[in-house]
């Protein structure tokens, strides 16, 4: 807020220079952001306030705040500049105006009161220089009153035009749609209106936009003669809604949108009708007309003075507490005393919107009493809290797959239907963001992988290629039974290149060497038909000893995969975070190595293109040979002499624990497996070697 220094030493005993004034506010957590100087020499300075300290917002509040500081008397203003209070509150004969008020939830007071016989002229000089030390351009006596009582007490006003009013009453009302209203200002443009917005009305059409702006057609103008003022509060939700969606922003609605309490509104409106008496003469005409809520009574609080000495660390005295908490309006009452030190029973001026609880009254004494008489200790002593498993089995999923190589992402989790909706299951569908900043990426995504191939498609445009992009993140989707489910996973996606054998070994390791790190239990991978996990075949579902269920993995769907822009192999996966969570840290598990050394014989088989290393391997453990320790995969190799099948090879590992076993032992082990191969999965032998 741009103040006056001048204008703040209107209200302070003895006056403050600006250095003084920039010192104290600043002490008192209002920070200077800028000074100046305006025309006659007149010092201003850019005051920042907090979004909980509207009250602030006037000059009244803030030299109340360095009266509060430095002990100065608080000179707060009178009625009027020669025009007693009492002489501007007495009503001529006559009715009120007629004034409807048809939500008082969003206007929770309306008053207004009639003038009669004003004459508009310009403003005096004490009131031209006034404003302009703080920016405001001076128009006339009428619409300059209203803009001196918004800067010294923060109350925004208003002030129609009687004559331009139809039907002679006002109503407060919610717009009609599409209702048009021309705002005030020099090159305003028509606003249509929509029904979520608050609208000030005569008999036929909006006259102002409740708290934000006065409409062009009932301002005042040089004969104008008798005018209707009025002063309100309106629900600063509905202000902010309507000043963001029209683009339409005021003083007036930067006031309202951080709160006017119902009670200000009264002797605020007093202040500025005597104002205009002096300035624009006339006669109030019947009494003020006013509809709404009954006005909240003042809220009361309690402050133990051991919770003060508690929280600031020192042995403030009573008596200092009190002497604040008084300087500050607050009225304190020591409710009892004793060993536990006083009670303080206090009255919230209707301003404070921000005093709520006993901790507020707490920053209330510690900011006056200044933060810097807190001390501070060089020495701050502290208990490490014990890790938390979530988050380190969380942070090490991150560490891992990047020291695979794999790339971390943050994507946003807005994503656009058009690929999203491949990897939901039948019955389900998105959940649908109702905001219109989301533009065309208007649902939380189902999935990771939309982001990921997102990722890989830019980078690919860019020429980098062969990526591995991983991210731990939420997804969330609609179930077919109406209710929706949210899930932390961890999506990764892997750019094949011309190989996707490659990237889907590349894949797997990597959740392999996950499981292990993560639970200690070897990860299951079992084939699924084509069709079971959406917009991935083939497929495989990835499952661990204890944590059951982890995820799918497999090739993306070629169609998928081109509606994302990317014409190459790529593999995907996503894993539930829950069960790697929930089976971290591993038990740890000793055992003893091995004294004799293993015989290791590699066998190559041909089968059929369907059939899955898991039934291959399957097929060799049913054969129960002994000796037999392992059983891992080392290639597939597929050529024109095998025709529509494979030659998958495999390594045998054989070990004896109590002496070196000789290669005529394990002989008839690998006939037996050869035999189980050719029964279970069809397998012919291609070729064998040590």
């Amino acid at each position: 807020m741009k103040t006056g220094v001048s204008w703040l030493n209107d209200h302070l005993d003895p006056p403050a220079t600006a250095e003084e004034v920039a010192q104290v506010l600043t002490a008192v957590g209002f920070p200077i952001d800028d000074e100046g100087t305006a025309s006659e020499g007149e010092r201003w300075l850019e005051v920042e306030l907090t979004s909980n300290r509207g009250d602030c917002l006037s000059h009244l509040s803030l030299a109340r705040e360095i009266s509060a500081a430095t002990g100065r008397r608080l000179k707060t203003p009178a009625a009027s500049r020669g025009v007693s209070t009492a002489t501007s509150s007495v009503a001529s004969s006559g009715e009120p105006f007629p004034v409807v008020n048809r939500v008082p939830d969003r206007c929770p007071l309306y008053t207004a009161r009639v003038i009669e016989g004003v004459r508009v002229a310009p403003s005096p000089a004490w009131l031209r220089k006034r404003l302009e030390s703080i920016g405001q351009i001076p128009r006339n006596n009428l619409v300059d009153a209203t803009n001196f009582v918004l800067f010294e007490l923060g109350q925004p006003a208003h002030v129609f035009d009687l004559a331009t009013l139809r039907g002679r009453r006002i109503e407060v009302r919610m717009a009609r749609e599409g209702e048009s209203f021309l705002p005030l200002g020099e090159g305003a443009k028509a606003a249509r209106l929509s029904a979520q917005d608050l609208v000030i009305a005569d008999a036929e059409r909006p006259v102002a936009l409740a708290g934000i702006k006065g409409g062009a057609e009932t301002a005042v103008t040089d004969g104008t003669t008798s005018i209707v003022v009025e002063a309100a509060t309106f629900d600063p939700v509905a202000v902010r809604s309507s000043s963001r969606r029209l683009n339409i922003r005021s003083d007036s609605s930067h006031r309202f949108e951080r709160g006017v309490h119902p009670a200000e509104v009264g002797p605020a409106a007093e202040r500025l009708v005597a104002l205009i008496l002096e300035l624009a003469g006339g006669t109030v005409r019947g009494p003020v007309a006013a509809d709404g809520r009954p006005i909240p009574d003042p809220r009361s609080l309690c402050l133990r003075l051991s919770r003060v000495r508690e929280v600031l660390g020192i042995d403030l005295p009573e008596r200092r507490v009190e002497e604040i908490l008084e300087r500050l309006d607050l009225r304190p009452k020591r409710e009892r005393g004793g060993e536990a030190g006083a009670v303080f029973r206090v009255t919230v001026p209707p301003r404070r919107l921000d005093l709520e609880r006993e901790i507020d009254l707490v920053e209330e004494v510690c900011r006056i009493h200044g933060l810097d008489a807190i001390p501070v200790r060089e020495r701050l002593e502290i208990r490490p809290a014990a890790p938390q498993r979530e988050v380190e089995a969380v942070r090490l999923v991150r560490d891992s797959l990047a020291a695979m190589g794999f790339i971390e992402s943050v994507t946003h989790s807005l994503v656009s239907p058009r690929v999203a909706t491949a990897f939901l299951a039948p019955g389900e569908s998105m959940l649908h963001v109702d905001d219109e900043r989301a533009g065309g990426t208007p649902n939380l995504r189902p999935s990771l992988l939309p982001s990921l191939l997102e990722v890989l498609a830019r980078n690919e445009g860019v020429g980098e290629r062969d990526l591995g992009v991983f991210e731990v993140a939420a997804t969330f989707r609609m179930l077919a039974d109406g209710s929706h489910r949210e899930r932390r996973i961890v999506g990764i996606a892997v750019d094949g290149g011309e190989d996707p054998q490659l990237a889907v070994r590349r894949l797997r390791g990597a959740i392999e060497r996950l499981a292990s790190r993560l639970s200690g239990e070897v990860l299951r991978v079992e084939p699924i038909a084509d069709g079971e996990a959406t917009a991935i075949a083939p497929a495989a579902r990835l499952a661990l000893g204890a944590a059951g269920s982890l995820g799918v993995m497999g090739l993306l769907d070629p169609t998928v995969a081109s509606l994302a822009g990317i014409d190459r192999p790529v593999a995907v996966a996503e894993l539930d975070l829950a069960p790697l969570v929930a089976s971290y840290p591993p038990s740890p598990r000793i055992e003893e190595l091995p004294q004799f050394p293993a015989i290791e014989r590699d066998l190559s088989v041909v089968v059929a293109e369907e059939v899955a290393w898991s039934a291959i391997e399957r097929a060799a453990g049913e054969a129960k040979v002994e000796h037999l320790e392992a059983i891992r995969f080392v290639t597939t190799w597929r050529g024109k002499s095998l025709g529509e099948k494979k030659s998958v090879t495999m390594r045998l590992v054989f070990r004896r624990a109590d002496r070196t076993l000789r290669h005529e032992e394990v002989e008839p082990a690998i006939e037996r497996i050869t035999a189980a191969l050719r029964a279970g999965v069809g397998g012919e032998l291609r070729g064998a070697g040590a």
